[in-house]
């Protein structure tokens, strides 16, 4: 009934465009952090500015990961090498955690000012997986899952949440490391092959590939339905609601 092999038992969702409208909100404040420091940088060293693509260099190296990843690897990618930092840096800090506070204090802004809304369809078809009795994650990479869920009014659809807080507590590798999946699915109570997974980034795609989970389900809301199948997706939808509607 639900456009699912028979198999599964478990799903598993991603937040940030999966379920929720959230993906363009991150790719504008890791923009406007970015374009903040890259042009400071080059006024300071007198080299070109080069402004982070909210697109393509948001889909290469920061969506789905870890923030500090994202930055890492969004830096690695031009070359540039900072110092780690710690968690507590302030956000106008030159190093990894410094950049990724400030981004963190520019989405929590947005989120405040604009509100969040969920995908309609994705919510249709979370709501059709409980009535059929499969159990229910989410699982995201971000530290503000819950304030998100809430505020997005989703949070009861549920059983688990593996997220930001929860990778750093249980010392999990995120995304595209199928580590935070894999927790998910032992918290249900379920096998990675029994369990189908819904991803929007392209580093979750390669995790939930990586962990040879029963299905993983690619959300392609952007147009790169190639790209998702060429990192793992073994199925590609606009919406997870197409599931429904195929059967």
């Amino acid at each position: 009934m639900l456009g699912l092999p028979a198999h599964i038992r478990a799903c598993l969702f991603d937040l940030d465009g999966v379920l929720t409208r959230t993906a363009k909100v991150h790719a504008a404040a890791w923009k406007e952090m970015f374009d903040g420091y890259l042009r400071e940088r080059a006024n300071r060293e007198g080299t070109a500015f080069v402004a982070f693509d909210a697109v393509r260099d948001y889909d290469e190296y920061v969506d789905g990961r870890p923030r500090a990843d994202g930055v890492r690897t969004f830096l690695a990618a031009r070359a540039i090498e900072l110092p780690e930092g710690t968690a507590d840096d302030p956000p106008d800090a030159e190093t990894v955690h410094g950049l990724g506070n400030r981004k963190n204090i520019l989405v929590l802004r947005r989120i405040r000012e604009d509100g969040v809304e969920p995908y309609e369809g994705s919510v249709r078809f979370v709501r059709a997986v409980r009535e059929a009795g499969l159990r229910r994650a989410v699982v995201s990479s971000s530290a503000n899952c819950r304030d998100v869920l809430v505020a997005a009014r989703i949070e009861d659809l549920f059983e688990e949440r593996i997220d930001g807080v929860v990778a750093h507590e249980r010392r999990l590798r995120g995304k595209p490391a199928p580590g935070t999946f894999l927790e998910a699915a032992r918290r249900l109570g379920t096998e990675a092959g029994a369990a189908a997974v819904f991803e929007g980034a392209l580093a979750g795609v390669e995790a939930g590939r990586a962990g040879r989970f029963g299905l993983v389900v690619g959300v392609d809301r952007v147009g790169q339905a190639e790209q998702v199948r060429a990192h793992g997706a073994d199925v590609v939808v606009r919406d997870p609601a197409e599931l429904l509607e195929a059967r």
